[in-house]
């Protein structure tokens, strides 16, 4: 008797409005964009759902992870870390919210007995984080395909058939609506001059004229 394959979860993290905390899910919406895959995996936009996503991370016995991680490396680094190492990095510098809702994510699988029984984490350095409204730095989005690659080596040693898109996934395959993937996102958002995303300078001024007073 024939058994089902194993189901995997290839899941990115963070949160696109603010630049390279964006990566996990640039990462995972090229992979989508690019490959097909059987339907034992699993591709997902987490964003920053946090413990929303516990069932689908308890569901698979292989969770491959993209994210933007604090290393302490150079910006713009790629690093891969592996199974146990996974929760200890992503807890160790925490960047952002979501990364304090995915630990907790990966602790409670742990704790019930539940957790994906292989994880590996696919991390890049950022450059930037503290800019609204704005995409992945160069030496950022310059990761996502290695990063890609990763992965479907993974997915290969993992015995998963996969097969390359002769053309742009379908509406139902789609990760997220047209209007926020990366070239859109890129071409249509308005320019800083036009929507500031570091702070409203005018206020900024005001302020500090007011303390000057």
């Amino acid at each position: 008797m024939e058994t089902s394959p194993a189901p995997i979860l290839v899941l990115g993290v963070g949160n696109l409005l603010w630049a390279d905390e964006g990566f996990g899910v640039r990462a995972v919406e090229a992979l989508n964009q690019g490959f097909a895959f059987p339907g034992h995996v699993t591709l997902m936009d987490g964003g920053t759902q946090g413990l929303y996503l516990l069932p689908y991370v308890e569901a698979a016995r292989k969770l491959i992870l993209f994210d933007a991680v604090d290393y302490r490396l150079a910006p713009g680094t790629l690093k891969v870390v592996e199974n146990d190492d996974v929760p200890a990095f992503l807890g160790a510098h925490k960047m952002s919210l979501h990364q304090v809702g995915f630990q907790e994510v990966l602790a409670l699988a742990s704790l019930k007995g539940t957790a994906p029984e292989e994880m590996v984490l696919i991390g890049v350095q950022p450059v930037e984080l503290e800019d609204y409204g704005g995409s992945l730095r160069e030496a950022v989005k310059a990761q996502i395909r290695p990063a890609v690659e990763i992965a479907l080596d993974h997915l290969r040693r993992w015995g998963v058939a996969f097969e390359p898109r002769q053309s742009a996934p379908a509406a139902g395959e789609r990760l997220n609506p047209c209007g926020v993937e990366l070239a859109a996102y890129e071409t249509l958002r308005p320019g800083p001059e036009a929507a500031c995303r570091v702070g409203d300078d005018r206020f900024l001024n005001q302020r500090v004229e007011k303390e000057n007073i």
